[in-house]
């Protein structure tokens, strides 16, 4: 119970930003969600327009998509950590990819909630996601792999945003959440 309160103040901290000048455009940052002791944590890009109004993570279109996704893995949402490197929308009204300053800014609020939750399984959902773990790396040489670094296990993926684009990237995507259930229903007794 007190990992939830401190995830929590974390979390109002977020919410109270200004470390960056998206905090001028949001109507609502957007921490994450899911329990304090999650195993698995889902981390994608930053907050599109149906999370900047909810506050919520993947509550949009590529949220749908990603909760099919999930479905196809057998993994229910309300017992993962889901959350972006970018707590705000990027400056409205286009959604852009994250500037590298603002990831910094934002950088200790993910680090900490890694920290707070300590999950052994991580879902990177995209480049930037990808790029916070592995920043040497290149995510198509590890796309749908499990990658294993000090005693964690890392699998990364397309965003699922890219699956509602390219229908090739989401027939990869459901292929690669297939992959990503065989692996944590052996692993995890939590399904």
């Amino acid at each position: 119970m007190e990992k939830q309160k401190e995830l929590e103040k974390l979390h109002q901290e977020i919410r109270n930003c200004k470390k960056c000048s998206l905090w001028k455009w949001r109507k609502n940052a957007v921490p994450g969600e899911g329990p304090a002791n999650a195993k698995i944590f889902i981390c994608g890009q930053a907050p599109g327009a149906e999370e900047d109004k909810t506050g919520k993570p993947f509550v949009g279109r590529a949220g749908i998509l990603l909760n099919k996704l999930l479905k196809i893995a057998g993994i229910e949402r309300k017992k993962m950590f889901i959350t972006s490197p970018l707590k705000c929308l990027p400056q409205p009204p286009i959604n852009r990819k994250p500037k590298k300053e603002e990831i910094k800014s934002c950088f200790p609020y993910l680090k900490k909630q890694v920290e707070l939750i300590n999950p052994k399984y991580f879902i990177l959902l995209g480049e930037v996601a990808f790029s916070i773990f592995f920043p040497k790396e290149k995510l198509s040489n590890y796309r749908g792999k499990w990658i294993k670094k000090e005693g964690k296990f890392y699998f990364p993926t397309y965003h699922p945003a890219a699956g509602l684009r390219f229908p090739k990237i989401r027939s990869t995507l459901e292929g690669d959440f297939k992959e990503c259930g065989r692996f944590l229903t052996q692993n995890l007794k939590i399904f």
